[in-house]
């Protein structure tokens, strides 16, 4: 199977991810797909996904704190910056929905007008406009089914604007953050299936997060306070074994949670949802002329000493680059 590598965006190395499950994924995802669909449907449901979810993540980790320990080493989990003692992590479940110091560990950009990565997560740059970049979104999504098909007016919005997928993987912190400031325009949920997020799933399902239950969020930037960069779309997509996604705003720490809802204000780089459990993708949309991607991104992008899944044909990578959440990825821009 070929090796999936990204640019660590801190040192700019590549480095090799680690594919969980890998081999599994790549038969369901092929074999089990071509030769078994009816059963490939129902791996994909949300009652499979809430089964494995339960099989994977529930079960207490052998021996107690040796079984943690050796889970978090295979996992790569760093549990440094966690708000809990490493004792209390007694089931996978509670490794992955951690809470971290990010008012210490994950610093913001001073500057206002600054996009902030919504996850600690390996994220590709894109545009809807035809030039070069679009040429991904095909791979990973239907832009209106992905929006949703009755959803005109937001459709109009984005027309030619450009937008960010963010694939968290099972080791990463799973709280998404507000990238923007703005107000609520909308909220709303999409129902859909539960494909895996490992790249060796999303190259063999067209457009797949298109396909996956997904929440739809859209911020008015252009606002007092606001971030001034237009409207935002934020969309959660679940995946395999991750069978929901909790709104759960704060804006202190993660003190008070609260629902998202249409009218409420929001800060950047506070906590807005988590992810339960597991990996699962955030993807952003921008509306046209309205921001510029940090040129160290586009760079990363545009590396060919990099081996991806992900492909524009003709040997040109689609190369990911590995952001912290809250960390800055582009430039609001004057209209």
């Amino acid at each position: 199977m070929t090796v999936h590598q990204y640019v660590e965006r801190r040192s700019s190395r590549v480095l090799n991810e680690k594919l969980f499950g890998d081999r599994i994924v790549n038969f369901l995802y092929s074999t089990v797909r071509e030769k078994a669909p009816l059963l490939f449907s129902m791996l994909t449901s949300r009652r499979a996904t809430a089964l494995l979810g339960l099989l994977n993540f529930d079960m207490p980790l052998a021996r107690g704190l040796l079984g943690n320990r050796r889970f978090l080493e295979r996992c790569g989990v760093d549990l440094s910056e966690s708000l809990d003692p490493p004792g209390s992590f007694t089931t996978p479940r509670k490794i992955f929905e951690r809470k971290i110091r990010y008012w210490q560990c994950r610093p913001m950009p001073e500057n206002e007008r600054t996009v902030l990565s919504p996850a600690d997560s390996r994220m590709i740059p894109g545009t809807l406009k035809n030039d070069p970049l679009p040429l991904i979104k095909g791979k990973f999504f239907d832009y209106e089914e992905l929006i949703g098909k009755n959803r005109k007016s937001w459709l109009t919005s984005f027309q030619d604007g450009d937008f960010a997928i963010f694939r968290l993987t099972p080791d990463k912190y799973h709280y998404n953050h507000l990238p923007v400031t703005g107000g609520v325009e909308d909220f709303y949920e999409i129902e859909g299936d539960y494909h895996s997020c490992n790249p060796g799933a999303l190259i063999n399902v067209p457009s797949p997060y298109s396909k996956n239950r997904r929440i739809v969020t859209i911020i008015n930037t252009d606002v007092g306070g606001g971030t001034r960069i237009g409207l935002v779309a934020m969309v959660e997509v679940v995946a395999m074994m991750i069978g929901n996604i909790v709104q759960c705003y704060s804006t202190s720490r993660y003190d008070k949670p609260i629902p998202i809802k249409k009218g409420r204000y929001v800060k950047a780089g506070q906590p807005k949802s988590l992810y339960r459990p597991g990996s699962s993708t955030t993807i952003l949309f921008f509306q046209k002329g309205r921001i510029n991607f940090l040129e160290d991104i586009l760079v990363n992008y545009g590396r060919t000493d990099v081996q991806s899944r992900f492909s524009l044909g003709l040997g040109n990578p689609v190369v990911e680059t590995e952001v912290d959440v809250r960390s800055g990825i582009a430039n609001g821009r004057d209209k």
